[in-house]
């Protein structure tokens, strides 16, 4: 690993164009010629993505960063400390372990972190900033983590995985054996080196796809931050047969909304009205778990109609997810949008609902913004209508 980015005065240049940019940069002449002046306009965008997402790491010194695309993929902090939240004992094994930022918040809970990564030279990268970072209790095996497995011949705690998608399964619908490691085929082998295994995937995976092709899965946390599903955590356990578990997390600033609820719950029957005071969307969580039911039922909220996920209640109640006060309801028709929306502005979403919002804004020329909120749904009876609202939070 070539340590010469660490020269202080390319450190200091980085440090003072963060943030700016990098097309404009990359015109200049390099004023380090005997360094690579694509590998310093790298250093400074991957430094200025890292800012927001991964502050440790920014405000450490001599840190040294990967391709921008491997900043934009790894794990952020918040989400690297929720994971870390799941797990216990003494050992942790990475397989696939990138720029490394889950080992370190693993680090925290777990004395013996192992991180595995194939790429010779990001492994080293990772083995010097944690150094910088000062976590001595994380160590780096270079190469083919199967082979680090088998070689540490180790009985651990927990094994984690972070697969990632093939370039030839691009197109493909996502399925964990298009990835490497092909986790469904090797699960055995992971089973035989710990009793419990924690995966990583995208949030386009989907939850009953994923279901097919792993076993022995206890909880399934599906983890959004502000708002956007940012991945979704299979947490396996040996021999376990029992109910599948739903734990969705949204992570909002500092706190956490969270929702729980028992996969297939046949028990679970939802109740329906028209709209009442107030409407409440579930965050984005909640909508990939497709627990629709289970929200009406934990929060004994009216759902408008089976498909709309929109739910209604009398009563003001705290909830995981922008709640509104309705002002207004009418049928969607042509004199009501003419009478209260036709060249006005508004921000809209539509649920169960045919017309899209941009047909809906070219339609009735509705402008974008403002402090009025529009619903385009369906009800109970299977009518389409329109729900003006303010948002409360």
């Amino acid at each position: 690993m070539d340590l010469i980015i660490l020269n202080p005065e390319i450190q200091t240049f980085i440090n003072s164009n963060i943030s700016k940019s990098i097309s404009k940069l990359a015109l200049q002449k390099n004023p380090f010629p005997d360094v690579d002046w694509i590998r310093i306009l790298n250093q400074i965008e991957a430094k200025s993505k890292a800012k927001d997402k991964l502050p440790n790491w920014f405000v450490a010194k001599n840190i040294i960063y990967p391709s921008k695309i491997s900043i934009e993929q790894t794990s952020s902090e918040k989400t690297a400390q929720y994971k870390a939240s799941i797990v216990s004992g003494h050992s942790l094994i990475d397989l696939t372990g990138g720029f490394g930022v889950d080992d370190y918040y693993f680090a925290k809970k777990i004395k013996n972190v192992v991180h595995c990564e194939i790429n010779l030279e990001l492994s080293a990268v990772v083995k010097h900033n944690f150094e910088q970072l000062n976590a001595p209790n994380i160590n780096c095996y270079p190469g083919d983590s199967l082979i680090t497995l088998n070689t540490l011949n180790t009985k651990w705690d927990w094994i984690y995985i972070d697969p990632s998608r093939r370039n030839d399964a691009k197109g493909k619908v996502f399925l964990l054996k298009d990835c490497l490691p092909n986790v469904p085929e090797n699960l055995d082998l992971y089973f035989n080196n710990s009793d419990a295994v924690l995966i990583k995937t995208a949030p386009l995976l989907d939850i009953t796809a994923g279901l097919s092709e792993l076993k022995h899965v206890k909880t399934i946390h599906i983890v959004a931050l502000e708002n956007e599903v940012k991945e979704l955590l299979w947490e396996l356990h040996k021999d376990y047969f029992g109910n599948v578990h739903i734990k969705t997390v949204n992570i909002v600033k500092e706190k956490l909304e969270t929702f729980d609820f028992i996969l297939n719950d046949n028990s679970t029957l939802p109740n329906f009205s028209l709209p009442q005071k107030y409407l409440y969307e579930p965050n984005s969580a909640i909508m990939k778990s497709g627990g629709f039911d289970e929200v009406s039922s934990l929060y004994n909220l009216n759902k408008l109609h089976k498909h709309s996920h929109l739910y209604t209640s009398t009563d003001l109640i705290p909830f995981p997810g922008r709640i509104f006060h309705i002002q207004n309801s009418f049928p969607y028709n042509k004199p009501e949008m003419k009478s209260y929306l036709e060249n006005t502005q508004a921000n809209i979403t539509t649920r169960n609902f045919p017309d899209s919002v941009e047909s809906i804004r070219k339609k009735w020329k509705i402008k974008d913004g403002g402090n009025v909120y529009c619903f385009f749904t369906t009800d109970e009876n299977n009518h389409k209508i329109v729900l003006i609202c303010t948002k409360i939070s």
